[in-house]
């Protein structure tokens, strides 16, 4: 996985106080809103270090005129209601509750046939004492629109509750089938309140500084690459996800926008942020950590850290590049040309020339303290890696 130096980023050595896990020295960018902390605490305790951007806000709009019209007009009476999500769900709820009508809405959609999109709306609508008479295993809203589509919809009332944007694909297929239906906004998604933190995390993904990017939904991956587009990185960063830097989606329909852009990606069985997490960690080890003997030992390369006699040593990202280029080769002489097309990206015209490779082998041999002796030095050819195997 090939890196470039990123002065942003921590360059601390050896002594440093760093979290220890399967996922120590990997950096993992965070583009999620809503549940970020979760995220980020499951990544932490696994010992990554996380780089936030939300890519997008949630805005309420429990006190939008919308709403509350949309709610005095479910009161009328449904034949079926869709729970898209569990965070609209109860929102709506809340919702309706601080405007005198929570009793009458849970009666309302009580008395109707509930379709729930996948387990988390089912656990809001379990909360509010109702029970989903569907929902689909594959948590996919077009699922959900199969099953409606199978039955007669002629003059029924449909409440969906949208999901940070309208769906009118969705609800077009129903108006088609003859039923009417109640579009229930209880949020948006807005822009990103820290544009520029989304603007660096691209920056860092097309410059291979990020090992992984979690994603929790499409939105947020339209929105990334849309920033992306902006700072002029959008084919860089698509080269860097289809290469370099892992992306795990929560599941298939959050993956649709990278399928589509030939990145491809990898999920969980289950949408969870648990399962997300142990599928990132699964992958990213599996893909990224190189383990060797040597003379001194075993060593692990791993990200930017480099576990050997007991020790973590952390490297700086250029030189942990040039340590990771080697690793996947070891014992296999690189020339400094080798080298110079595996760690810096991006067209050779824009390539620093031979003596940057120089000073970034220095700089490991640094950094890794007495080991640094495991990086030899082959006259007139490369470097090598000093391994047994």
């Amino acid at each position: 996985m090939p890196f470039r130096d990123a002065r942003a980023m921590s360059t601390a050595t050896t002594g440093a106080p760093r979290p220890e896990g399967p996922l120590a020295g990997f950096t993992v960018g965070v583009t999620a809103d809503r549940r970020r902390e979760e995220l980020v605490a499951l990544l932490g305790r696994r010992g990554a270090t996380v780089v936030t951007a939300p890519a997008m806000s949630i805005v309420p709009l429990s006190d939008d005129a919308l709403l509350r019209r949309a709610t005095e007009t479910c009161l009328d009476g449904l034949d079926y209601v869709v729970a898209t999500t569990g965070v609209g769900w109860r929102g709506w709820m809340s919702a309706a509750e601080g405007w005198g009508l929570g009793g009458r809405l849970v009666r309302t959609c009580g008395e109707a046939v509930l379709v729930s999109r996948g387990p988390k709306a089912a656990g809001a609508l379990r909360a509010s004492g109702l029970r989903e008479a569907h929902a689909p295993e594959s948590e996919a809203l077009d699922d959900v629109l199969a099953w409606l589509l199978a039955r007669d919809l002629r003059g029924r009332r449909i409440a969906v509750q949208e999901h940070g944007a309208p769906l009118p694909e969705f609800t077009a297929a129903l108006r088609e089938r003859g039923a009417a239906v109640v579009e229930v906004p209880v949020y948006r998604w807005g822009p990103p309140k820290d544009t520029e933190a989304v603007r660096r995390l691209a920056e860092q993904t097309a410059r291979r500084e990020v090992h992984a990017l979690p994603f929790t939904s499409a939105p947020a991956i339209e929105a990334f690459l849309a920033a992306a587009e902006e700072a002029g990185r959008r084919a860089e960063v698509l080269d860097a996800l289809r290469h370099d830097v892992l992306p795990v989606c929560i599941g298939p329909i959050c993956a649709r926008p990278l399928l589509s852009a030939g990145v491809p990606c990898v999920w969980p069985e289950r949408g969870r942020l648990g399962a997300l997490v142990r599928t990132l960690t699964g992958e990213l080890t599996a893909r990224c950590r190189r383990e060797f003997d040597t003379a001194a030992g075993p060593v692990v390369v791993q990200g930017t850290a480099v576990l050997a006699g007991g020790t973590t040593w952390w490297l700086p990202p250029l030189p942990a590049a040039v340590l990771r280029a080697l690793a996947e080769r070891p014992g296999t002489v690189l020339s400094r040309t080798d080298l110079l097309r595996g760690v810096w990206p991006g067209p050779a015209g824009r390539r620093p020339d031979e003596h940057a490779v120089e000073a970034a082998v220095a700089r490991l041999r640094t950094a890794l303290g007495p080991y640094g002796r495991l990086v030899e030095t082959v006259t007139k050819r490369g470097y090598r890696l000093a391994a047994t195997r």
